[in-house]
């Protein structure tokens, strides 16, 4: 008999294709033989159909569904108390699928814990599911690998923990910044539709002749409201561009990340806020015994400015042909001097962990600074560019009043 599957392989790869057993049980016996983590199996000649209890009432491919980091932190958390107890695996999980609410979670943890029920370890289980992000899955494999799961979830809450802590900082350090221009813009929406239209109209009534600075900005407040929709539609239309550009042109995404980093006061908190999060992952991974290569790799991918993850893929390429990770980084500017320092008393002392966990706690040091400085330094800034802006509109509407009062002179004496 022919069955379908939909499998994932040791490299994390989503495969689906057939194969002739006698029965299912057959087929997923065949699959795992060949290191494959059955998803789904049926017969080919009804291979729509669902293939567990558990997939029907899901209603959707949850293999592929993402939870909340504090989710993900509070299930580490736990399993890692648990291991630490002396429970084992199996009863750690059904404990934690009786005690969870959340449906999804739930889902995932039974589908975890049958698993391990039928042979299969606990790290090839999460790599299955999107939830659980690579690093996560490796130091778990290493810690099933050194006998040491305990430990392996404590590593893997403290850097999503740490993860969570940063990537709230850069967060906050980016969105103060876009608040005060977005205040700016709506200072200057309120003056310019319903201030200075009611002025207009008071100077027409005279006929005083407008100075040009006053004419040019009632020219733009007309402009504003009666074709504000323009507006809209040009600004929609650039951020529609660029993000097409960004997804479709390489070229133009590594443009704008090494842009990022030039950005005053923003571009030193996200190389800081990359480098940091690099050299904590490196540095829970290397002392979770992981090859050095793989673990450079796992780092690199959780860089989000693709400038800095270009060059570490540069230093993984040099490292692969034997070349020391500080030589390595001494070709890129983007890595500190100190950084390639205490890289390299770590790899001729044989401490490279440390080192690497000394750098991730400076460069977050270094990231709280640099978010403090910014936002004391954009506050002053942005109140000095609402005073100017405000300034700027008040001296338009005051200079045609002085022809008003010669117009106002001229008609009095002329009564007279």
């Amino acid at each position: 008999m022919k069955y379908k599957y939909t499998a994932i392989n040791q490299k994390n790869q989503k495969k689906t294709g057939f194969v002739e057993a006698a029965t299912e049980n057959e087929a997923l016996n065949s699959l795992r033989n060949k290191g494959l983590v059955v998803q789904e199996l049926s017969e080919a000649s009804n291979s729509d159909a669902p293939t567990s209890i558990l997939q029907m009432e899901i209603g959707g491919d949850y293999h592929k569904q993402k939870i909340k980091p504090k989710k993900l932190l509070m299930f580490l958390n736990q399993m890692a108390l648990m291991m630490k107890a002396g429970i084992n695996l199996s009863l750690a999980m059904e404990i934690m699928i009786t005690t969870e609410k959340d449906k999804t979670m739930k889902k995932i943890m039974t589908e975890m814990n049958q698993d391990l029920y039928n042979g299969i370890t606990l790290s090839q289980s999460m790599r299955k599911f999107k939830s659980f992000p690579s690093i996560i899955v490796s130091i778990v494999e290493a810690g099933e690998a050194n006998g040491r799961l305990d430990t392996a979830f404590e590593q893997c809450a403290l850097i999503t923990k740490k993860d969570m802590a940063l990537s709230g900082k850069l967060r906050s350090a980016l969105m103060y910044p876009l608040f005060l221009i977005v205040l700016v813009l709506a200072v200057i929406i309120v003056l310019c539709c319903f201030v200075l239209p009611t002025f207009a109209g008071v100077y027409s009534s005279f006929g005083a002749e407008l100075p040009a600075l006053t004419a040019g900005v009632m020219a733009f407040s007309d402009f504003l409201i009666g074709y504000w929709y323009i507006l809209i539609l040009v600004t929609l239309a650039i951020i529609v561009g660029f993000i097409f550009l960004k997804k479709n042109s390489a070229e133009f995404a590594m443009k704008f990340a090494q842009f990022q980093l030039k950005i005053p006061l923003v571009g030193p908190i996200i190389r800081q806020s990359s480098l940091a999060r690099f050299c904590r992952l490196m540095s829970t991974l290397t002392d979770a015994g992981i090859p050095i290569h793989r673990a450079m790799a796992l780092s690199r991918d959780t860089v989000a400015n693709l400038f800095v993850k270009a060059r570490i893929t540069d230093v993984i390429n040099d490292v692969q042909i034997g070349i020391p990770i500080n030589e390595a980084m001494k070709k890129h500017p983007v890595f500190d001097a100190i950084l390639v320092s205490m890289i390299r008393v770590g790899e001729e002392s044989g401490m490279l962990g440390d080192s690497l966990f000394k750098m991730a706690e400076l460069f977050e040091s270094q990231t709280d600074e640099s978010t403090q400085r910014l936002t004391d330094m954009m506050t002053p800034i942005m109140t000095v560019v609402i005073g100017g802006v405000v300034g700027f509109l008040v001296v338009s509407i005051i200079l045609p009043m002085f022809g008003m009062y010669d117009v106002i002179g001229s008609s009095t004496n002329a009564t007279a």
